[in-house]
């Protein structure tokens, strides 16, 4: 396959997380409430908000999967073989997962302009003390300052890491998203779910959020909300709770525990244009990543009904406004063409989700699922999208 004549933009790569990612900036009297390390038969531990957490295997990150491993098993594992064996290829933490220059050299090897940089596990662990909102609060405000200090948010012109915001606390959250402009910030990050406030969970699209959303909307930075642990529950059809592994050889089977992914961002997504948060705030620019779109289709058929149902609710058609709103980022096993054919080639983004294991073994391997499109819309997939989402579009 010939080389690019111009350098990708990836929207969706990650970091993996310092080993004082979680404290270093944490008050110490606040550590018990947050984030604390333990051994466990010679193995080390996080501990969210006083209990165990097992979101991974390993949060040390030493020894690593190597990037791509799961990328047969996501192709319909060609050659049939036992997930579980594909992870075993480990290797010592390479630099650049950890270590912004390192992963400059790298970003530049790929062949590509920039990337957004996501957390591993720091989209995990909002779920683990929603009941405790002082203590989420000050583990995003600690957490997002040890993100500025190990990669930037605005790191040569090459890495954007992205803070990451919760809706908690809705003063908190306009806070951090000042903070973060003031940084440089071209993205901020959170995840799929109601907002668990000290109140009750309450819609992501309620007024009470518009301060963020409006602050957000005048900056014209881009929100991206990133696939983590949503809190959904599999209503006892399988184990609940978040983990990245397939819970050993006795647990490996189907389950609709691969849907809760899908199922957070399209509740998130819907809800927004049902309650009218686009409606309200025109600038607003929210990227899906790592959230699939398979969902699409539903969406658009609910969007539709909900309009016919209720004249007059709308005062502008929702699925218009959620195409002008709203850029997804497919999983690169998706159906890229029906992605493009239902959002249009200008709300279409790239992301590999390297290097984690279910993502691309290098990013530019995702050059092969859009090969077949016209060199103009490749490149607005590739390159252009991604250029005018980290681009601010303030009002």
């Amino acid at each position: 396959m010939s080389a690019l004549d111009y350098l990708a933009f990836d929207c969706d790569n990650h970091y993996y997380e310092a080993v004082d990612a979680f404290t270093r900036h944490v008050p110490k009297a606040m550590q018990p409430r947050c984030v604390q390390w333990a051994e466990i038969e010679g193995r080390k531990h996080h501990v969210v908000g006083g209990k165990l957490a097992r979101a991974v295997v390993n949060p040390t990150w030493n020894p690593i999967a190597k990037p791509g491993a799961m990328y047969e098993y996501f192709r319909g594992n060609p050659h049939g073989r036992n997930p579980l064996e594909m992870l075993r290829d480990r290797e010592p933490l390479p630099a650049h997962y950890v270590d912004r220059d390192a992963r400059v050299a790298v970003i530049e090897q790929q062949g590509l302009e920039g990337v957004w940089l996501f957390p591993t596990l720091g989209v995990l662990y909002e779920e683990l003390l929603k009941h405790d909102t002082e203590a989420l609060t000050t583990l995003v405000r600690a957490f997002n300052r040890w993100l500025e200090e190990d990669w930037g948010c605005n790191y040569k012109g090459k890495i954007f890491a992205a803070p990451y915001l919760s809706l908690a606390d809705v003063d908190t959250a306009c806070s951090e998203l000042e903070w973060a402009l003031g940084q440089g910030a071209r993205v901020v990050v959170m995840r799929p779910a109601p907002a668990w406030t000290a109140q009750g969970p309450r819609s992501p699209a309620d007024v009470l959020f518009d301060p963020f959303w409006a602050r957000a909307a005048e900056a014209g930075i881009t929100v991206v909300v990133h696939a983590g642990d949503s809190g959904y529950t599999t209503h006892g059809y399988t184990r609940d709770g978040f983990a990245s592994g397939f819970g050993g050889a006795n647990n490996y089977k189907p389950s609709v525990k691969s849907f809760l992914i899908e199922r957070a961002a399209y509740d998130f997504l819907i809800t927004l244009s049902y309650e009218r948060l686009f409606e309200r705030h025109p600038n607003l620019r929210i990227a899906s990543v790592e959230n699939g779109s398979e969902f699409l289709p539903d969406l658009f058929r609910k969007l539709e009904q909900s309009k016919n149902r209720m004249p007059g609710y709308y005062k502008e058609d929702p699925s218009d406004l959620f195409r002008c709103n709203v850029w997804i980022n497919p999983f690169w096993e998706d159906d890229v063409n029906e992605v493009v054919g239902l959002m249009g080639a200008d709300r279409v983004i790239f992301g590999s989700d390297w290097p984690h294991i279910e993502g691309m073994p290098q990013p530019l391997d995702y050059l092969q699922d859009v090969a077949h499109f016209d060199a103009a819309t490749k490149c607005k997939i590739l390159r252009d999208n991604g250029r005018e989402l980290n681009t601010l579009r303030p009002v």
